[in-house]
């Protein structure tokens, strides 16, 4: 029997994330998850993996705002964002090899951030007219996918954690692998064999296991990449397949609805 044991939404692309115990199953991924993203002055997306200190950016969702603040910059105070952007101005930005429509925000949350970051920065969002295709060789059937790398959900089980844990000389939380979705029960790396599941009662379908990157080496406390008991370096003993290194399963959902820690998974 396998049960959820926490959920995550990641408002802002490679922000801090936000511990939740019941999330909204949408299309392009949980409620608000990865709907905003940070950009720079060629309009290309920003991660950890160039800018570690975007973790130290803590975000929370109220019933009208999403909030950012700095967790070692009190002095900057909060940046307020309201959840319905009122933006007319749309133009491209780009996520990988993708282009897709954003809407820019206002200019204060752009100087708040850039502020924050040492760094020219623009936020953007994500409307729900502008489609991002989830990868077409995959998934044949249309599919939109948030500001997320490629898929809207990623699966982690805690046994795969605890393994990769045994082989490294300084654990690591489940935080460095930023999941969606961790659930209890089973053994290591089961969700790689998964393709169809419910979970809380809605339907599933396991894509491919995801391929990681150095971001997996950030510690999202302090924004410092760690090299001692590197789990990147760990994982690619074994966990390599071609030259993708490989932990936890990309998802999609063909349904929507509430889902709360607590409920069970099942593999169909």
């Amino acid at each position: 029997m396998f049960n959820l044991t926490q959920l995550h939404i990641y408002p802002v692309k490679s922000l801090a994330g936000i511990a939740v115990q019941e999330a909204l199953v949408t299309e392009r991924g949980f409620q608000h998850d990865r709907r905003w993203l940070l950009i720079n002055e060629n309009n290309r997306f920003l991660t950890q993996r160039e800018v570690g200190a975007l973790a130290l950016l803590q975000t929370e969702i109220t019933t009208e705002y999403l909030l950012i603040r700095h967790r070692t910059k009190p002095e900057l105070g909060m940046l307020q964002v309201p959840l319905q952007a009122n933006s007319s101005e749309r133009f491209t930005v780009q996520i990988w090899d993708d282009f897709c429509d954003a809407l820019a925000l206002d200019d204060a949350a752009d100087a708040w951030l850039s502020k924050a970051l040492e760094s020219k920065i623009r936020l953007v969002y994500l409307p729900d007219d502008s489609p991002r295709q989830v990868e077409p060789e995959r998934v044949q059937m249309p599919m939109n996918v948030s500001f997320a790398d490629a898929y809207p959900y990623l699966l982690l089980g805690e046994t795969s954690l605890a393994d990769l844990n045994q082989r490294l000389a300084e654990p690591v939380p489940m935080n460095r692998f930023r999941p969606n979705i961790v659930f209890a029960g089973g053994a290591p790396y089961q969700e790689d064999t998964w393709s169809e599941l419910l979970i809380g009662g809605i339907s599933f379908r396991g894509i491919k296991p995801c391929g990681r990157c150095i971001l997996t080496t950030t510690d999202q406390d302090t924004g410092l990449r760690h090299t001692g008991g590197d789990p990147l370096k760990t994982l690619a003993t074994y966990r390599t397949q071609g030259n993708k290194v490989l932990f936890g399963m990309n998802l999609i959902t063909l349904g929507t609805g509430m889902i709360r820690v607590g409920d069970e998974l099942v593999v169909l």
